[in-house]
């Protein structure tokens, strides 16, 4: 790896923590970074998955004060999304190179416009009636998390914009309260998903480094600051690279 590789994998981590704080998607950053240098896909989103670990978790702690008062709704959801990491995680390690190659192209254009979207539910969020009840939604909404954590623990982007998508279709909260909880969630899915993958996966620890010290700055960067960022541009990014990494994968296959 030269100075040129380790310095735009480095800011594509912070990059990358700073977007998952705010508005999640953080691997359509990272993601593409790793193919554009030649890494394998798989190696690639092992590596990148332990790498934004501490960005997750630096973004939880950025938001702490919106945690407060949801202890009961983290330890519920919080075990959902444990779950659904580590299936996530297993589907990776368990299914042929050449599955993970021709379902990513198709989640990263998903997650694309879910990302495109994101301004509409976020405005029907904040215009949505709003009774002061904070039920958790039951089984049905545990299971939606149940399902983002699979999604996460096999590639993940995006998977914060699915969380809040569900949350603001089902629980009445404060939006940055959920933001919160969102983060947690993706920490929680983001590490299971990690700890396996270093039990018994291949990883590019130079890279997962890297990502580890960018994201790290990032989150913290991201969670004080980035609601301040023009969150067109920043949806215009995260859209260009995902196309981007798409056309590669399927230039690849």
């Amino acid at each position: 790896m030269d100075v040129v590789e380790a310095v735009a994998i480095g800011a594509a981590g912070v990059a990358a923590g700073g977007m998952n704080a705010v508005v999640g998607s953080g691997t359509l950053i990272t993601f593409p970074t790793l193919l554009a240098f030649g890494y394998p896909p798989v190696l690639a989103n092992v590596s990148n998955n332990i790498g934004l670990v501490p960005g997750v978790l630096s973004a939880a702690y950025g938001y702490r004060r919106e945690l407060r008062g949801q202890r009961r709704r983290l330890i519920r959801f919080g075990a959902a999304s444990l779950i659904g990491g580590l299936a996530g995680a297993l589907l990776l390690l368990n299914l042929p190179d050449a599955a993970f190659r021709a379902i990513v192209p198709v989640l990263i254009l998903t997650a694309c416009v879910l990302v495109l979207l994101q301004p509409r539910l976020n405005r029907w969020m904040k215009n949505r009636p709003n009774s002061g009840s904070r039920t958790d939604g039951g089984v049905p909404m545990w299971l939606g998390v149940l399902g983002t954590g699979v999604y996460g623990g096999y590639f993940g982007a995006a998977q914060g914009v699915l969380l809040m998508g569900m949350f603001g279709a089902v629980l009445r909260d404060d939006l940055q309260r959920l933001n919160a909880a969102k983060n947690v969630l993706a920490s929680l899915v983001n590490g299971v998903a990690a700890v396996l993958f270093i039990a018994v996966a291949d990883v590019d620890w130079a890279v997962a480094a890297l990502i580890a010290a960018g994201s790290t700055a990032g989150g913290l960067i991201g969670a004080r600051l980035g609601r301040k960022l023009p969150p067109n541009a920043m949806r215009g990014v995260i859209v260009t690279v995902g196309v981007t990494a798409s056309a590669l994968l399927i230039a690849r296959s």
